[in-house]
């Protein structure tokens, strides 16, 4: 009887729904809404180091996130990325974006913007956290170093 009820456990246990933040790229947009001038990983790298030099040219930050989740129920999920920075006159900001998404079947990308006054007035990126939930419950995140 125990040895049928170790067999059994484990196959509940895959039925669980789990979820993650695979990847997740902040990326200096220009005056025109682009990231890089060519398609090239390549070129858009050496884009952003350019972006980052020359702020002026900076229009926002879009994040792009690459999420999973195993076992998808029909409920909504929440992407949400929270922001710290440096503003004006060495003041802390703070600054939460979400944006409600639809299960992947395998993976998928989404992207959330700061961009126009909101970007302008949040200064520099210091840390960023991005998270997975599910109503109330956390299925993944993602931070950088300093967070």
């Amino acid at each position: 009887m125990i040895l049928l009820l170790l067999a059994v456990l484990p196959a509940f246990a895959e039925g669980t729904e789990k979820g993650r933040i695979v990847k997740m790229l902040p990326l200096f947009l220009d005056l025109k809404g682009h990231d890089a001038i060519s398609p090239s990983l390549y070129d858009r790298d050496a884009y952003q180091a350019y972006l980052h030099r020359h702020t002026n040219d900076i229009s926002a930050i879009r994040f792009d996130i690459l999420w999973q989740v195993k076992n998808p129920s029909a409920a909504k999920y929440n992407l949400r990325i929270e922001l710290q920075g440096i503003g004006a006159g060495g003041k802390p900001t703070r600054r939460m974006l979400e944006q409600e998404a639809q299960p992947p079947l395998l993976r998928r990308w989404n992207s959330l913007v700061l961009g126009g006054a909101d970007y302008k007035n949040f200064g520099e990126l210091v840390a960023w956290r991005a998270t997975l939930w599910r109503g109330d419950q956390l299925l993944g995140e993602q931070k950088s170093f300093l967070w």
